[in-house]
């Protein structure tokens, strides 16, 4: 199993910025991070994401266990969700009866890479603009992939979030984000 074997630990060089927030990555969390600036995570190995509008995703945390991580860059949300589950989402998306309409809904997964947003404290706050953010960070020291979405929450008694419930709730508000911005635009041209 992957996550049952840490990762060797990178030594911090303190004058190196990104060495420090990629260190935090690496050595606080366990979670791979891929060579060169900005600091990037890479998708498939502890987690997938979910990459929709702001708006969408905002209306979804509360599917979400407090301790799920999601960030935020620009007008777009990211939540992480269990590693595997970027491959499942076509066919959630068609079970839900999603699959036929297009939405800003994608998943990043397996080989995939995300900005890495800086860890949570002092530094953070004076991020470059547009720079992903955390909403939700993960919680060095603590299990973080046990309260990530997953396909097999469903009907279980587990602490996870259900990622079924979720991707649905997602598909909704990704469906009216569209409609409203569609509405907008038939608006200004009449």
């Amino acid at each position: 199993m992957v996550g049952s074997v840490p990762l060797p630990r990178r030594p911090l060089d303190p004058d190196d910025p990104a060495g420090r927030v990629r260190g935090w990555y690496e050595n606080e969390l366990g979670w791979a991070t891929v060579p060169g600036e900005p600091v990037r995570l890479l998708a498939g190995v502890r987690f997938d994401v979910l990459d929709v509008p702001a708006e969408a995703g905002h209306a979804a945390l509360r599917r979400l266990a407090p301790g799920s991580p999601v960030a935020v860059r620009g007008d777009r949300m990211r939540l992480l969700v269990a590693a595997g589950s970027a491959e499942e989402l076509p066919g959630i998306l068609r079970w839900l009866e999603w699959g036929a309409l297009p939405l800003d809904l994608t998943a990043i997964g397996a080989g995939g890479v995300i900005e890495a947003p800086l860890p949570p404290g002092p530094e953070s706050s004076g991020g470059a603009q547009g720079a992903a953010v955390w909403v939700r960070p993960p919680v060095a020291g603590r299990e973080v992939e046990a309260s990530l979405p997953t396909v097999s929450a469903l009907g279980g008694g587990g602490g996870a979030p259900d990622l079924v419930r979720l991707v649905d709730t997602l598909a909704t508000h990704c469906h009216r984000v569209r409609l409203r911005r569609v509405c907008a635009q038939a608006l200004a041209f009449s």
